[in-house]
């Protein structure tokens, strides 16, 4: 809705809404959802006004979090997330304290259940990937950003099972927590961030090792 009323209700002429109906039909969105929230957004409907805020801070043992929000309230939005990184053990911190510690990739994740990996390989690059992890039956296929949605509709084309298709803030480094108290804080932490309706993703560099 915000992108409609940034740049319009033509997807040909807003490059931005292209991209994100792209996504929506990866995540298979109905076409008839889509047509409606962009005719609500393109109509008079909705009065308010929102904007996209990013903000940077540590969790608890210094774990770097970078989280998205959608808001039409900045100040209770600032108010929220300043909250909920004081009560668990972090803290925010300034634009680019921590998003350097991360790449934005695209990510696209597929159901590789009895695939070939080889041929998989095969499809990937094909597909305009840059790499992939084959994980037990899931596949993790990295791409440019911009990449992203073409890369996830080729390969439904070549019948893959697309789960999602985004692009997202991939780590560089990974910081383990090994006490009980701050793996506690941590995902509290993010239960918290991830239930407010103001945000939309979080991503974090906590290494999350099993015993």
């Amino acid at each position: 809705m915000v992108c409609v009323k940034e740049g319009g209700p033509d997807p040909a002429n807003n490059a931005r809404l292209r991209d994100l109906i792209q996504k929506a039909k990866s995540n298979n969105v109905p076409n008839d959802n889509i047509d409606r929230m962009i005719k609500k957004a393109a109509g008079e409907g909705d009065k308010n006004n929102y904007e996209n805020l990013t903000y940077e801070g540590y969790g608890p043992n210094g774990v770097a979090v970078i989280v998205e929000c959608l808001t039409d309230n900045k100040n209770r939005t600032a108010g929220d997330v300043r909250h909920y990184f004081d009560k668990f053990g972090g803290n925010l911190g300034t634009t680019g304290c921590v998003s350097f510690m991360f790449n934005q990739k695209g990510v696209i994740v597929i159901d590789a259940e009895d695939v070939d990996e080889e041929k998989l390989m095969d499809d990937v690059f094909e597909a305009g990937a840059t790499d992939f992890d084959l994980d037990d039956d899931v596949a993790e296929i990295t791409t440019e950003p911009a990449d992203v949605f073409k890369a996830a509709e080729a390969l439904k084309q070549m019948g893959y099972n697309v789960i999602s298709a985004e692009a997202a803030q991939v780590p560089t480094t990974y910081t383990q927590l090994t006490d009980e108290e701050s793996i506690k804080k941590m995902n509290l932490l993010l239960n918290a961030l991830e239930e407010n309706d103001d945000v939309q993703q979080v991503y974090h560099n906590w290494e999350m090792t099993e015993e």
